[in-house]
């Protein structure tokens, strides 16, 4: 889905509503981890690993153990990493980094990402064998522009949701005035490029 579109909050629906619930959920934003770090980030590190590891780390698989991981923008991850996430989709195990130990991994992963897949692929930038591991079932999350155009009325429920939460009470007077000011200033066709976000 388009950046805004609230992958991250579907994620976090379907663990919540999973026998994995009582459990961590772990996002991760995979592209905001220099590359030269995401892999420690990920699977941990001992102590002497690198310069600067003074004490061994648990990475973000330890912490959602037995709970979900969110690999988010996992477009921008690189070849090398990927092959480990393989791994661990394949094997449910993984190393930290420093270390020979395999360390078991019971949890669900979940990835997403704002970038076409099947180009990305066909450009040699995402490994076909781990797209066919971590795509064992797609959600498309609909953009703004596309929600709207299919039902218009959506609109005002989103507004209703997001003043509520806002307020901590439903306002539906502070509602229409949004709704006005949205139809005056952006009009009904605005594609919402920031789709929920910018909303």
């Amino acid at each position: 889905g388009e950046s805004g579109t609230g992958k991250e909050l579907v994620a976090r629906a379907i663990h919540s509503g999973s026998p994995r619930s009582a459990a961590a959920f772990v996002p991760v934003n995979c592209g905001s981890i220099p590359e030269t770090l995401l892999e420690s980030e990920l699977f941990g590190y001992v102590k002497g690993a690198f310069t600067g590891a003074t004490e061994s780390r648990a990475g973000f698989f330890q912490a959602a153990d037995g709970g979900t991981i969110f690999l988010d923008e996992i477009g921008d991850v690189s070849m090398p990493v990927q092959l480990k996430l393989l791994q661990v989709l394949q094997e449910r195990t993984f190393s930290p980094v420093g270390s020979h130990e395999k360390m078991r991994f019971n949890g669900r992963v979940m990835a997403a990402t704002n970038k076409p897949l099947d180009a990305i692929r066909s450009q040699g930038q995402f490994r076909d064998d781990f797209f066919y591991r971590l795509c064992s079932d797609v959600i498309v999350v609909p953009s703004l522009r596309e929600r709207l155009q299919e039902n218009p009325r959506e609109l005002d429920a989103i507004l209703a949701h997001v003043v509520q939460r806002i307020l901590g009470e439903a306002a539906p007077d502070l509602v229409q005035r949004v709704r006005d000011v949205l139809n005056r200033d952006v009009g009904p066709d605005y594609p919402w490029p920031g789709n929920v976000r910018e909303l």
